[in-house]
């Protein structure tokens, strides 16, 4: 079941509210002239109804067409409720137009247009209705951008405004002014709870661009649509690296993109909101030119999506022409929107920001740069947080705040077992400092291509996300593994966020397998790897540089558990004939992911790229049984208490499509 389309609308020439878009209605197999056939019985023709209107309430909505007649009613009913109809003598009706007054109660929406001319009718098609109030605001010196933020006619009062430097709250009557210098470009607002705003294709313009010089005023309004998003669920899909090579398109077409729509479709299917939040590398700029994809090309990829998305910039998604941040962000904001910005849903407030600090050296037009970047909030972004934070009165509010590349490094594990934890955000602990007195903060990011969860402040948990593209497209690609896993031996998938209220819980899904695939199960025992089995036309040696202790062969009985979701309330158990086994946590290599990238590239003569190889991960434990042949019962749980098994029938079989 698709999900609904109510209150998120596309704009323009593209498809509008309920799938209708703007086009002529009741002219089927007509011409351009007076001569053309009447094919419906009240001859009424050439009328054209464009797919979005504003309107005010008790104003008067014109519609162009010929035929209409003294007497005949103009019925909107809207599209979302049945029970809401209006039935409306035309007004005024001319050679080429009919008038009719809009009625003081109605709001926006969409709404099936009726022509009613005593027992007969005419559907005329739908039109979004967007209810205006009078949005002519008076200068005040030193503002440079005014506006109206307002829903259904009416002002609303408190949304927050900014232009990435400054901040503001709409008043009482839904106006804000900005003493703005313009230099993002932009104006946007942090769409409130329980609204929504008009989409351009899959994107939410929660922004207005500027272009008027400094000294300039320009008024910028903002439509809010009412919806009930207290109960919502957001897809965290980071790095996508689309760049038409490694069959990327195909993968992503033909397994990401399913598996994602049948997510939310599932979750759509009973009302629930859902959204989507990359967070970031959409693209891969090394191939914007090489390949001619860049960002404009992700954009239909993202639409095909069956929720609006909500873009978050990566190094990545950085101009390889510039050696300079902000030059090199300026095909994103062209393209994309804000590079930084915030929004709620229901009682969450999100924020977006960019934390690469893209240095590019050597980058000139018609050259791409080292690519190299500091990994760092710059500080207009950390004063913006601040000034966003501030109008945030409940500490109560949970805060979900996404970045590219993460706050934490990759957890390690001390002699006793333990997670040690290391900042790697150059700023890092500045950042979380912004946060303090938020009773939870959850941190999401991507950048590594595998998962981890760092608890190391009151409060405060980062989860790092795993790629939906894994190992760059590699593991996936034709020819290759066909199995898609990331470096930490967690398959390419993506973030489910569940929220209701301030009750918020999370899990990871793995492409192509169901929701309760949380982990995979190792008999050690049967994991060895060689060139001769594994990658046949490399050497012996080429091949044990990167399988290390798997190497040999490993007859302790060992098995080991890969739990991509784990973080530190969930719980590994193990048990044969009924007893209960040690269970360690341990840092280590993941060995199907050794099999499925390192020894492809070795056997297709190519050395594995450093930034692809095998991580290790402290996401494993392991266990020794009393014999090779007993069948093990594991069982894995959650934080949340939910359970997930397997009956571990030993020898398991050590291969590329193992589960």
């Amino acid at each position: 079941m698709k999900q609904s389309r109510r209150n998120f609308i596309r704009i323009g020439s593209l498809t509008t509210l309920a799938g209708l878009s703007g086009v002529s209605f009741g002219l089927t197999g007509c011409q351009d002239d007076d001569s053309q056939e009447i094919i419906n019985e009240l001859r009424i023709t050439k009328v054209s109804l464009p797919s979005s209107l504003n309107i005010m309430a008790g104003g008067d909505f014109t519609l162009s067409g010929k035929g209409f007649e003294e007497g005949d009613q103009i019925e909107l009913a809207a599209l979302s409720d049945d029970t809401t109809v209006f039935q409306i003598p035309v007004a005024t009706i001319t050679e080429q137009s009919v008038t009719f007054p809009v009625p003081e109660t109605i709001n926006s929406g969409g709404y099936r247009l009726t022509v009613i001319r005593g027992t007969k009718s005419l559907l005329l098609g739908a039109v979004l209705l967007n209810v205006v109030p009078v949005t002519d605001l008076p200068d005040i010196e030193g503002m440079t951008v005014k506006g109206l933020v307002y829903s259904d006619g009416k002002g609303i009062p408190g949304v927050v405004v900014s232009d990435g430097f400054e901040v503001t709250l709409t008043d009482e009557k839904g106006r804000y002014y900005l003493p703005s210098q313009k230099e993002t470009g932009f104006v946007f607002i942090s769409v409130p709870g329980n609204y929504e705003v008009a989409t351009t294709g899959n994107a939410p313009q929660f922004f207005k661009r500027l272009g008027g010089r400094v000294n300039t005023v320009e008024q910028k309004d903002f439509s809010l649509i009412r919806t009930d998003n207290e109960k919502h669920v957001v897809i965290s899909m980071a790095d996508w690296h689309l760049a038409n090579r490694n069959n990327d398109l195909e993968q992503f077409t033909g397994t990401i993109l399913p598996d994602v729509n049948a997510t939310i479709d599932q979750y759509a299917a009973d009302g629930t909101r859902v959204y989507v939040l990359t967070l970031g590398d959409l693209t891969w700029e090394l191939y914007w030119y090489e390949n001619n994809f860049g960002l404009n090309d992700y954009i239909p990829y993202m639409n095909r999506l069956n929720a609006p998305v909500f873009n978050l910039m990566g190094n990545h998604d950085n101009d390889p022409y510039y050696a300079d941040d902000w030059q090199a962000e300026n095909k994103y904001r062209d393209i994309i929107g804000p590079t930084y910005y915030s929004f709620n849903l229901g009682k969450v407030h999100y924020i977006v920001l960019d934390d690469v600090e893209y240095l590019n050296s050597g980058g000139t037009e018609g050259t791409v740069g080292s690519r190299n970047y500091n990994e760092k909030v710059i500080r207009d972004q950390i004063e913006w947080l601040k000034k966003d934070l501030a109008t945030i009165t409940d500490k109560n509010t949970p805060i979900v705040l996404a970045t590219h590349t993460p706050v934490y490094r990759n957890p390690t594990l001390d002699e006793s077992g333990n997670q040690v934890n290391r900042l790697a955000l150059e700023n890092g602990q500045e950042l979380i400092n912004c946060l303090s007195g938020f009773s939870t903060v959850h941190v999401l990011t991507g950048h590594t291509h595998i998962n981890y969860t760092v608890e190391d402040q009151v409060s405060v948990m980062e989860h790092n996300t795993a790629a939906i593209c894994a190992t760059w497209w590699w593991t996936g690609r034709n020819g290759y593994a066909g199995n898609h896993i990331c470096k930490d031996g967690s398959p390419g998938g993506y973030g489910i966020w569940k929220i209701n209220g301030n009750d918020i819980q999370w899990s990871y899904k793995s492409a192509g397998y169901p929701e309760n695939y949380q982990f995979r199960a190792y008999d050690l025992n049967s994991v060895q790897i060689t060139a001769a089995e594994f990658a046949p036309k490399a050497t012996e040696d080429a091949m044990a540089v990167y399988a290390g202790t798997y190497a040999q062969p490993n007859i302790n009985n060992e098995v080991l558990i890969n739990v991509w979701g784990y973080d530190s309330k969930w719980k590994v158990e193990i048990r044969e004939s009924g007893k209960h086994l040690e269970v360690k946590r341990v840092e280590a290599l993941d060995p199907l992911h050794i099999v499925s990238y390192e020894a492809f590239r070795l056997n297709a003569g190519a050395t594995p790229t450093g930034a692809f190889v095998t991580t290790k991960t402290a996401h494993l434990f392991k266990a020794k049984a009393s014999a090779p042949d007993t069948t093990l019962e594991i069982r894995v749980t959650d934080r949340f208490g939910n359970t997930y098994t397997e009956e571990m029938i030993r020898p398991k079989a050590f291969s590329l499509d193992m589960k």
